[in-house]
């Protein structure tokens, strides 16, 4: 008996959602109750349970496909009927491992073929790099263990065992660009997998692997993203009028957004010039020196930036803030917050509600060109920059302005917890409004912090060091901050700017003007 899986109830008022994750594929046991896949709507994210345990027979919806109120998603052969169902193979899976499938057997437990797949990578990321192999050919693995590292252009993905068994061919190599649901690698499940010291061997000797035909788009092998693709059409642009910021020059989603955002449908943009060869190296010192390839985040961030200098008239502003008020308060005050709300009063609530105060009589700095349009943001979604081993990203925290301290400080102490572990998703670090970045952490005294595209401002906070200051007439000391403002002179005028950072020193020099909306 086939059980359907569908749409469940979505709330008032909504009729569609997007098949955003899948969390099993065709041929997968599930449980009764166990979560087969997630949707979003325009307010909500809802999970789909399984409604009988069973097989996983087929997937009617893929990922990205819209789906109304009731619509079969899949369809599910019950536990009693699963072991008699042998899922067919993907056509998908021959083409891509020149092999045929194996003919005449149905898979079985010991020795059954088991491939290791490209995991969803997340919303508008089609591609990524394998960065790490943890095990080699003929290795044997647990399921669930960690097989291979994947780096997107803004996190990194692990990449689970789907069964126990021996690692019998790896199919992307360490720097290979894999888009979302390819094929990693092959395991050769349960007790009839070949020891390790033979199954390589074998196997080439049996069948030589074909190399993979070059793929013909008129630039040798290099293919645009299908979204990106898709993303030209629309906005009716030549390939030669967007410049590619993939691998190999491959056009993004990305490249076609911010080609259209800067007006560059009229011309193709010129020619990068060759970068200058690089001084030879005397002998003693090439020894010495050591070649590592940049990660995709690295690669992103370098980008980004340098595209935010091209872009924005990017202009700093600078003033300095008594931090006197804010420790006091949060000395008085930290014990009784940890022991009321379980987790520790900082200082970066206080600049975001701070920023947050500033940014309603400033609109302009928490506004975004589009084009010819200036877009004004009736809401705070407050980026904060976050340092990793792998780089800096910028987790958002949504409606900033509508959230109390201890909302703030719970989801910025998580959210950095999972930003530093590389479990972040692309949904978390986009749709910011406007950048905090705090340098001071790392005992930075000054510095003019590089814009976040597409927005306008971005707030430098810095160390907090005692200095002699003019209180009064009276020479005191005071813990002082230098405070720094970038932002983006085209719809910023100096006026707005310097009035926002004076309203962030006012609202931290003396916080009860926050209570009262001052």
């Amino acid at each position: 008996m086939t059980v359907e899986v569908r749409v469940p109830t979505l709330g008032e008022s909504v009729t569609e959602a997007t098949v955003a994750t899948w969390f099993k594929k065709p041929g997968d046991s599930v449980a009764e109750d166990e979560m087969l896949c997630e949707l979003e709507t325009d307010k909500v994210t809802v999970e789909v349970p399984a409604p009988a345990s069973g097989v996983l027979s087929d997937i009617v919806a893929e990922e990205g496909a819209s789906v109304g109120v009731d619509a079969l998603l899949a369809n599910i052969a019950e536990a009693g009927e699963a072991g008699s169902a042998t899922p067919e193979p993907r056509p998908s899976t021959t083409q891509e491992s020149g092999k045929a499938p194996s003919e005449g057997k149905a898979p079985t437990e010991d020795g059954k073929e088991v491939d290791v797949m490209v995991p969803a990578l997340g919303e508008s990321v089609s591609e990524a790099t394998v960065s790490t192999w943890f095990k080699a050919v003929g290795d044997t693995v647990e399921a669930d263990e960690m097989l291979c590292e994947l780096e997107t252009d803004k996190v990194s993905v692990e990449v689970p065992a789907p069964a126990a068994g021996m690692l019998s061919e790896i199919l992307a190599d360490e720097g290979a660009t894999v888009e979302a649901g390819g094929r990693l690698a092959v395991l050769k499940s349960g007790e009839g997998a070949a020891p390790a010291s033979e199954a390589p061997e074998q196997e080439a000797e049996a069948e030589p692997k074909p190399e993979a035909p070059a793929r013909e788009t008129g630039r040798g092998d290099v293919e645009d993203a299908p979204a990106a693709k898709k993303a030209m059409a629309e906005a009716g642009l030549a390939r030669d009028q967007v410049q590619g910021s993939g691998r190999d020059g491959r056009v993004m989603k990305e490249d076609v957004a911010r080609a259209v955002a800067a007006g560059t449908a009229a011309r193709a943009p010129a020619p990068e010039p060759a970068p200058a060869p690089r001084a030879p190296v005397p002998a003693e010192d090439a020894s010495r020196e050591e070649r590592v390839k940049m990660t995709r985040l690295r690669q992103t961030i370098a980008r980004r930036l340098k595209d935010a200098q091209n872009t924005a008239a990017m202009l700093t502003t600078y003033n300095e803030v008594d931090m006197k008020a804010v420790m006091e308060l949060r000395s008085e005050y930290k014990d009784l917050f940890e022991k009321k709300h379980g987790v520790r009063l900082g200082f970066m609530s206080f600049f975001t509600k701070a920023c947050a105060h500033a940014l309603k009589e400033v609109p302009e700095v928490n506004a975004e060109i589009d084009g010819t349009d200036i877009v004004y943001k009736n809401f705070v979604h407050m980026g904060i920059a976050t340092g990793t081993p792998q780089g800096l990203v910028v987790p958002v925290i949504r409606d900033a302005d509508a959230k109390s301290f201890a909302e703030l400080e719970k989801e910025m102490a998580e959210k950095a917890k999972r930003a530093r572990d590389g479990k972040l998703s692309m949904a978390e670090m986009q749709g910011g409004t406007f950048t905090i970045s705090n340098g001071g952490v790392y005992g930075s005294l000054m510095s003019s912090p590089i814009l976040n595209p597409p927005q306008s401002g971005i707030l430098g906070m810095h160390k907090i060091q005692d200095r002699p200051v003019v209180v009064k007439g009276e020479i005191v000391v005071r813990p002082m901050m230098y405070l720094a403002l970038s932002y983006d002179h085209r719809i910023v005028d100096g006026k707005g700017a310097v009035t926002f950072l004076v309203r962030v020193k006012e609202a931290l020099e003396d916080p009860r003007r926050l209570l009262m909306d001052l």
